[in-house]
């Protein structure tokens, strides 16, 4: 409504068309990060000359984030809008990708822990919002397919966040060894680590173009009118405070932990921190009833639970990819990124193939054959061999190699149908805060991919036992064994285990 007249059915379905393409914009843009991220393991592990557990820290961050700030942006949309909350998160987006800026200049491995925290605290907020935005945008009836459709551009970014990994960060990190770095000077290592820190900040800072690009188109918009229950007048005041009190709680307890416990396991640091998300929502009478109903639910307990799980294991083998390529294949960095580049785009063509069969099939038996088919692929990466079987666009490919890219395929499906089952006839009034908890099972990638690098960076320990015929003599480049990676794909099949016996329940209550 403008000055009293009626806006055109035209421009209002044209402006929700563009609203929705600037929307599949910011599934690409946090798909893209998610994956250029993964690549700063191997990256800053040769760059920093340190271990695997160390570089498993910058998932620790990244995917942290996701868990405490999820709760805060649930709270951001309910009080205000989708449209806000998007808003939101492209700001604190460009503000960490900003901060990559003076992390190079002092070369400080703690300072891009904070960048990364900074930008994936924008990434959940994006994402917490994105989703229900989504299905707000026109007929209820069309919201599912919205979603999906909107969710197969996450991928596709994703693929465009390895090429950038690959091609700008990696492709120019400097060949030296670690043995090679300790025996130069000072100004030397200096010289070169600044060259590759250069090219590891490229990507991050040039998208704050495009992520300005989207923040403006959104900062001249309006909130959509289905989106009436948070943008309806009420009292501006009170809605601040509760906003600001939920950003209170979400930080505070993270900055006091980092002082008082300097030493603290960041893992059990993220952990500690999440209790303060969890207060604020305690604390507010409206809030603290949804989580009641939420919690009331053990289809939506559960699903938390097995999302926990999923996303924790498609973090950690994608993390440990590159490491597994290298070491079993015999190939560089830049090079090993290929076989994840191939991967994700199995992960694609299996999300479209799956996507058409949920038209006959139940979504949960399709998961459960899935995460069965991930177990046996997981058996296959820790047991089958490294000899080439056959080779293409110059990448040869091993029986184990095979399996460990097919993981990828049989994921594909997991987020959305999780996503999707949990919140499956949830009070309306509830799904705002149910699908931040959804967001916040994301601490399953600062949880699940330092478990793995225990056991990669570990001469011995119990999963080793689960590969006795392994080679373990250890790689002074990579610092790992052929056995100790292939005993830590003995996790992933606990995860997909979790995920299967997820889908055996919810199938069986139906």
């Amino acid at each position: 409504m403008v000055g009293g007249e009626r806006e055109p059915i035209g421009d209002k379905d044209m402006k929700s068309k563009m609203t929705f393409a600037m929307l599949v914009a910011c599934f690409a843009l946090w798909g893209l990060l998610n994956n250029m991220t993964d690549n700063l393991v191997p990256a800053f592990q040769k760059i920093f000359t340190m271990d695997q557990g160390r570089a498993g820290l910058v998932q620790v961050a990244f995917y942290g984030a996701y868990a405490v700030l999820a709760l805060f942006a649930s709270v951001l949309i309910e009080e205000f809008s989708y449209r806000k909350g998007v808003l939101v998160g492209l700001g604190v987006y460009i503000v960490g990708a900003l901060l990559y800026i003076p992390a190079c200049a002092t070369q400080s491995f703690d300072l891009y822990l904070v960048a990364i925290f900074v930008v994936a605290s924008g990434c959940s907020l994006l994402e917490t919002s994105c989703n229900p935005y989504v299905l707000s945008l026109g007929d209820s009836l069309t919201a599912v397919r919205r979603l999906n459709f909107a969710q197969m551009f996450n991928p596709m970014g994703s693929i465009l966040g390895i090429l950038l990994a690959k091609d700008l960060i990696l492709a120019n990190l400097d060949p030296s060894t670690a043995e090679e770095r300790a025996a130069m000077s000072a100004d030397a290592l200096a010289a070169i680590v600044n060259h590759e820190l250069f090219w590891v900040c490229v990507p991050y800072v040039g998208l704050c173009g495009f992520a300005v690009a989207i923040w403006l188109f959104f900062l001249c918009g309006r909130d959509i009118e289905c989106d009436a229950a948070s943008s309806a007048p009420r009292p501006l005041a009170p809605r601040l405070r509760r906003v600001a009190a939920a950003a209170a709680f979400a930080l505070a307890p993270l900055v006091a932990l980092h002082f008082a416990f300097p030493d603290m396991d960041r893992v059990l640091w993220v952990l500690c921190g999440m209790a303060g998300p969890l207060a604020s929502v305690a604390a507010m009478p409206q809030y603290r009833n949804m989580l009641g109903r939420l919690l009331s639910s053990p289809r939506y307990c559960f699903g938390v639970i097995a999302q926990f799980f999923y996303v924790g294991v498609q973090i950690a083998v994608w993390t440990w990819m590159n490491a597994y390529c290298q070491k079993e294949m015999g190939v560089e960095k830049h090079v090993a990124a290929n076989y994840y580049l191939v991967a994700i785009v199995v992960f694609v063509s299996f999300r479209w193939f799956a996507t058409a069969l949920m038209r006959r099939f139940s979504p949960g038996v399709m998961m459960a054959i899935f995460a069965a088919c991930a177990i046996a692929c997981c058996g296959g990466v820790m047991y089958l061999p490294s000899c080439a079987l056959f080779s293409a666009g110059g990448l040869p490919f091993a029986p184990n190699i095979i399996c460990l890219i097919a993981i990828s395929g049989f994921m594909s499906l997991m987020f959305p149908t999780i996503y999707g089952i949990a919140l499956e006839g949830m009070d309306p009034r509830a799904v705002k805060l149910g699908a931040a908890g959804l967001i916040m099972a994301i601490l399953g990638g600062a949880i699940i991919t330092p478990w793995m690098a225990g056991v990669i960076g570990g001469r011995s320990g119990v999963f080793l036992s689960l590969v006795p015929g392994a080679d373990r003599a250890w790689d002074e480049g990579l610092m790992l064994s052929s056995a100790t990676l292939r005993a830590s794909f003995a996790i992933p099949a606990i995860c997909f285990a979790a995920i299967l016996a997820y889908s055996i329940l919810t199938c069986r209550r139906k």
